[in-house]
């Protein structure tokens, strides 16, 4: 045996006798719950534990599902193949809210490292996906189409990323974070969620931002709701902002969505801010969203219900164009937001082009 081989077999053994050269006791334990069309994934999110995986067969599957197990993986064969729609006599406390599947913990005591991917959510009547309460939920692959209120939702969960997902004809957001939707509270620092590479369209609304900070939107397609992109603040503390909304694609967002008792009727808008401070709409490419009502436009600072100013936010480095009323449009009496280097024809006020 050579010096180099005695060496080699040395090393080999101090690193298994350290436990660096064996695997993980979770990656060890980890078990992969199989499904097929006509059993039930519940059961097998009730057996899994954290790190397994719940792996569902192509077919379709008639069912709400409940998950609050960190670390437990849902997934698919593919969206195009896996499709979970509802069942009328289900009753978990998922079915009974309308939602597909739901992630549910709490702010004391996260849901962390839940994955959920490649399947359709089609068809609930109220959310696709519905999460609370969570810490690095992972979505990604999913389909959520034709759902009642939300196609994908989350609130009070933090580090949250949402990648490469389709949201389509859904009542009201295609993707939908918020601090929270039961109560008037100041802004959660999401601590640095992302939103990136999904397909939002024929929706209401692709995607809106309610009341959040430190968030990421990037490199999202968003074509064929009445308005794309909709970040939204309010006069409660923290304020809304340090969003960061860069290199999306939104073009010809020119559905028509009534009034309601909060919005006028929405049509023709690309990027809306509302009650938003300290953040960055840079690099994105909107073009050719065309209506008339009062938040038309391409990039748009809006005037908010609540009379919170949008206030030292950055527009720059956008291509804006064929957009109406006006590829940038400013509303309210907010300060401090500069415009910078864009590409765009008309303003209002004139001169921000």
């Amino acid at each position: 045996m050579t010096t180099r081989q005695i060496v080699g077999l040395a090393c080999a053994a101090a690193a298994v006798a350290s436990g660096l050269g064996a695997a993980s006791p979770a990656a060890a334990a980890r078990t992969v719950h199989h499904v097929n069309p006509g059993e039930s994934i519940q059961k097998a999110i009730d057996a899994a534990r954290p790190g397994d995986v719940v792996r569902l067969a192509p077919g379709t599957y008639h069912e709400s599902v409940d998950v609050d197990v960190s670390g437990v993986t849902l997934q698919g064969s593919g969206a195009r193949s896996t499709v979970v729609v509802p069942d009328t006599s289900g009753d978990s406390a998922c079915a009974k809210a309308g939602n597909g599947v739901c992630v549910s913990g709490t702010e004391a005591d996260p849901v962390k490292n839940v994955t959920v991917r490649s399947l359709t959510l089609r068809g609930f009547s109220k959310t696709g996906l519905w999460a609370t309460g969570t810490d690095r939920l992972r979505v990604e692959g999913v389909h959520a189409e034709k759902n009642g209120q939300w196609g994908i939702a989350q609130e009070r969960s933090v580090r949250g990323v949402f990648r490469g997902n389709t949201a389509t004809g859904n009542g009201d957001a295609g993707l939908f974070v918020a601090n929270t939707v039961t109560a008037e509270e100041g802004a959660v620092d999401t601590r640095r969620a992302v939103i990136s590479h999904n397909r939002l369209a024929d929706n209401r609304i692709g995607l809106t931002v309610r009341r959040l900070r430190n968030l990421t939107v990037d490199h999202n397609d968003a074509t064929g709701n009445c308005t794309a992109m909709f970040l939204v603040g309010d006069e409660n503390t923290p304020r809304p902002g340090e969003l960061r909304v860069v290199a999306n694609h939104v073009h010809a967002n020119n559905k028509y969505c009534a009034k309601t008792a909060r919005l006028p009727y929405l049509q023709g808008s690309g990027i809306i801010l509302t009650g938003v401070e300290d953040s960055l709409v840079a690099g994105n490419r909107v073009e050719d969203n065309v209506g008339e009502a009062p938040m038309s436009g391409g990039i748009v600072l809006a005037k908010n219900f609540k009379n919170a100013l949008n206030q030292r936010n950055a527009i720059r480095d956008n291509v804006v164009v064929r957009n109406g009323t006006a590829d940038l449009a400013v509303q309210d009496d907010g300060e401090g937001n500069t415009f910078r280097d864009n590409r765009c024809a008309t303003s209002l006020p004139g001169g921000l082009c």
